[in-house]
This record gives structure tokens, sequence and C-alpha cells, in this order.
């Protein structure tokens, strides 16, 4: 091998130079772009996935198989959806080219708006579990006692989970945004007594909550029950986080504070059972015989199908100045077709007295003596 001559050239040594065309830095992507691939693109993609996942698991998830898990990945489907979309857009956030203040103001921004979709999220999918639970209890039916008291304390249970969530979710904005935090802060520093005017100012609300809670486990009234109060008949048709909704017979609507029902007597006609006892009077002459009343009673009653077959008694109760007081005593399988029957009973009693005893209805006895002769 040779050595290079003073001045000479190697081909060893030579340095390989790019052409002059070449470029050594690549240009980036026009800002445009990536902020549609960061706003857009992004999140369109992720609504996209959570969209093919939602009927993958609808067609796996086939109705009775999973009721409940079908119902808790359906519930709350825009609240997921823009979760995840808001998730998709901070994750791509670092890739919009953006100056560091305004990605940094912006992934403040998307971050409080994630934490409240991520809170509605689980709030939804809280309901839809109570709601699939209380649709159960729905169908089981009215005369069906256990079910009632279940739906009663699952729909009272349901509204506080729901409220727990969403106080909780806006506890967690609103204590992430530093200037809110530090007024609140200040506020409760400067003035002691705040604790005091909130307690007092939500005292109605506090109350009401409690009165809901206590409602739901000892269960003084259920949703379904036949009551009567102030002299209102109805059934208890909605109970609310304030107040209990009884729909009346003459279809109104009776609204009555939760703590009502804690602190004032009712008369529940079905709190151990939807059965029910009720009485038929009717005032007859006492040349009516008694045993005529009980074999036309007893027909009136066997050949209606609202009687429930398990009781019937007839008695005379009471002996007043122009007639007898005869009590009809039958049973029904709820107050509803017990007001039915004791009609029934009645209308076709009056009709077989009209027919076989015409003179048999109560009425005066006047008698008329002439008076003696004067010798």
């Amino acid at each position: 091998m040779q050595p290079c001559k003073p001045g000479g050239f190697s081909h060893r040594n030579a340095i390989r130079r790019p052409p002059s065309d070449a470029r050594a830095v690549t240009d980036p992507l026009p800002l445009w772009v990536t902020l549609a691939f960061t706003f857009l693109v992004a999140p369109l993609l992720a609504l996209a996935g959570h969209t093919l996942f939602l009927r993958a698991a609808g067609r796996v998830l086939r109705g009775e198989h999973a009721p409940v898990l079908l119902r808790v990945l359906r519930g709350g489907r825009r609240a997921v959806a823009a979760s995840l979309m808001l998730l998709a857009a901070l994750v791509a956030l670092p890739v919009a080219g953006l100056p560091e203040e305004a990605r940094a103001a912006i992934a403040r921004v998307l971050t409080l708006a994630l934490t409240g979709t991520i809170g509605w999220a689980l709030t939804r999918k809280m309901a839809a579990i109570f709601d699939v639970y209380i649709a159960r209890a729905s169908r089981a039916g009215e005369e069906n006692l256990q079910a009632r008291r279940r739906r009663t304390q699952l729909v009272v249970f349901r509204r506080v989970a729901v409220f727990t969530g969403i106080v909780l979710t806006l506890g967690l904005v609103l204590t992430a945004i530093p200037a809110v935090r530090a007024i609140g802060l200040s506020l409760f520093a400067s003035a002691g007594v705040a604790g005091i005017v909130a307690g007092l100012a939500a005292r109605p609300t506090v109350a009401n909550l409690i009165a809901g809670l206590q409602l739901a486990v000892t269960q003084p009234v259920r949703i379904g029950d036949a009551v009567l109060i102030e002299g209102e008949w109805g059934h208890v048709d909605e109970i609310g986080s304030t107040y209990v909704t009884v729909a009346t017979w003459d279809q109104r609507s009776l609204i009555v504070p939760l703590t009502w029902f804690l602190e004032k007597p009712i008369r529940n006609w079905t709190r151990a059972s939807s059965q029910i006892l009720d009485t038929v009077y009717l005032y007859a002459d006492y040349g009516v015989p008694v045993e005529a009343i009980r074999q036309a009673a007893r027909g009136i009653v066997e050949g209606s199908a609202l009687w429930d077959g398990r009781v019937f008694v007839v008695q005379v109760t009471d002996l007043k100045e122009r007639c007898m007081e005869v009590r009809i005593l039958i049973s029904a399988a709820d107050a509803a077709r017990m007001f039915d029957l004791r009609c029934f009973v009645r209308e076709r009693l009056v009709a077989w007295m009209v027919r076989e005893y015409p003179q048999g209805f109560a009425h005066e006895r006047v008698e008329f003596t002439r008076p003696p002769r004067q010798g």
C-alpha cells in the first residue's frame, strides 16, 4: 500500500457530500393540519371506537344474558363519548405545535371538562344500575309486597346516589380551579359563621334528604300503597327527594312533604299486605228476615270476580229506633277492587230489596188511635 503524497488525494479519505438540492431538515406540518388532527380527527376516532364497541357489546350481551351489564354499558353513552373525545384531544395536544402557554391553558380547560364528563358518566352508570332493578320490581306487580318495598328503597337510594355524584363532580371541578378555591377558602377564613349560616339555609333540604333515607329504611309508606291523608284517599305514585306524590281516586295529585310521613299520622291500607277487608251496611226494617239478607248477599258476593274468597260475614250490628243495621263484611285483593266490590254489593242489595221486600226499607211507623167515647 503506497502512502498518500502531500497535496494528493486518496479515495479512502474522500468525504461524500450530499447533493446540493437535498434538504437536511424536513419542513414541519402546517399548523391547521396539527390543530385539525388534535381537535377533530383524534376525537372522531375515539367516538368511532366507542360506537363500534357498543355495537359489538350489544350483540354479545343480548336480552336476558346480561341485562344489568348491558344497561350499564348503554347508560351515559353521551357522557362516556364526550370523555373519550376529550381524552383523545388531551393526548394529541402535544403534537399540535402550539406555544407552551397556549398549550398549558388548553390542557387545563380540557382536564376540567374531562373531570366533569367522567363524573357525569359515573353518575349515569350508577343510575342505570338502579334503573334495572327498579324496572324488575315494577314488573313484579303492585300486589307483590316485597317488590313494592324493594322498589321504594331503590328509588330513594337512586336519588341519593345521583345527588351525591353531582355534588362530588361539581366539588372536584370547582376545587380544581385555583381562583375559585382561593375565593372559597378566603370567605370561610374571614367569616367563621359562614358554616352556621349555610347549615341553617340548607336545613329544609337536609331534613328532607334525611327524611327520604328514613322513609326508605323504615318504610311507613311504599310506592303503590293505598293511603288516607287529610281525608284524601289515593295511591303513592312517586317518592321524590323532597316530597311524595299521592294520586287520588279522582285523578288529582296530592303533594306531601317527606317530613309529613315521619311527623304526622297517616292511614296506610296496604302496610302489611295489599289484601283488605271492608264493610257494606244495610239498614232494613225489622220485618225483613236476616237469613234472607245473608243468602242474597252471599249470592251477590260469590258471583263477583272482585271478591277474593277469603272473608264473608253477615251480622246485625245495631238496633235503631226505625231499623236494624246489617253489616256485610267482605274481602278483596286490594283497595281498588274493594271499592268496586262495595259499590257492586250495594247496588245488587238495593235491587234485591226492591224486588223481594219493597216495604223492607227503614220507614216511620205511625199509629192512629180513636179516643174513647164520652158516656
